[in-house]
């Protein structure tokens, strides 16, 4: 459930007329760990196993990508969407995540609210240093991709959306949510439950990119990031500093890349790259 009907009155100069709209669903989605409440996620309903899992990975929660943990459903509300789930997870696969959970709400527009301060982020692992190369060319085809998975989109207007691929820009995995961090969360989940995360080389992403979503790309160990419009000046920062090449204003075919360009490539001549 996706998307809900909304009955509504559109006034266009001197017309009113009634209308119904289809709105994106956002609905808090708890998680506990080990049956102990861990955090709160608004979400759009759906691929939650895949959310959750994501999440975890993002905040170092579960650092063992072979690790496929239980989720089982709690609870549902009236209208049948899940309200709490349970992950069990065996004490020795527990990271530093989870000693420095945040009992919090992790609203759709930022992915780490709640954290006192930048230096509780922790990273884990070394700078990315991937020698391969993208084609500029490709980039725009994969945005065509993309969007043809957004289906929720269409219907509200309402969803961001995410998706990995190849190097080669085969589709592995496309996701949709009412939040940017959501949808990539649901991408790197997707990954790691279908034994892809390696494949993976390259998120794109429709909207704006901060950076909290370089930071969930990073643990992710995926060394190319694509969004359709601007990124943040800390976005960028740090995709300079972990080894993302960070690409934005994806569109009519056209990108501009903001950090570590000498693995780009550009093998066509008719793309044209800002």
């Amino acid at each position: 459930m996706a998307t809900r009907n909304y009955e509504g009155k559109k006034f266009d100069s001197n017309d009113i007329d009634k209308i119904v709209d289809a709105l994106t669903v956002e609905e808090a989605l708890q998680i506990n760990i080990n049956n102990k409440p861990f955090t709160v996620s608004m979400r759009t309903p759906g691929d939650d196993i895949e959310l959750v899992r994501g999440l975890l990975h993002a905040e170092g929660v579960i650092n063992n990508i072979d690790l496929i943990p239980e989720v089982s459903l709690k609870k549902e509300n009236e209208k049948g969407i899940v309200t709490i789930v349970n992950v069990n997870i065996p004490e020795k696969e527990l990271g530093e995540g989870y000693s420095n959970s945040r009992s919090l709400l992790s609203v759709s527009s930022c992915g780490i609210c709640g954290k006192t301060e930048l230096g509780d982020l922790a990273f884990i692992g070394k700078t990315i240093d991937d020698n391969d190369k993208i084609d500029i060319g490709l980039i725009h085809n994969m945005f065509s991709k993309m969007n043809a998975f957004q289906f929720d989109f269409r219907k509200s207007g309402g969803t961001h959306a995410a998706a990995a691929f190849t190097l080669k820009g085969d589709l592995l995995c496309a996701m949709e949510d009412i939040g940017r961090h959501n949808a990539v969360d649901k991408i790197v989940g997707k990954l790691i439950n279908d034994k892809q995360l390696n494949d993976a080389k390259i998120i794109t992403v429709s909207g704006r990119i901060s950076y909290e979503i370089v930071i969930k790309c990073f643990k992710a160990r995926i060394p190319f990031l694509a969004a359709v419009s601007a990124p943040s000046s800390l976005a960028v920062d740090y995709a300079k500093e972990l080894g993302i090449t960070l690409f934005a204003f994806c569109r009519d075919e056209r990108a501009t890349c903001y950090s570590n360009p000498q693995r780009t490539k550009l093998n066509t001549t008719n793309t044209k790259a800002s």
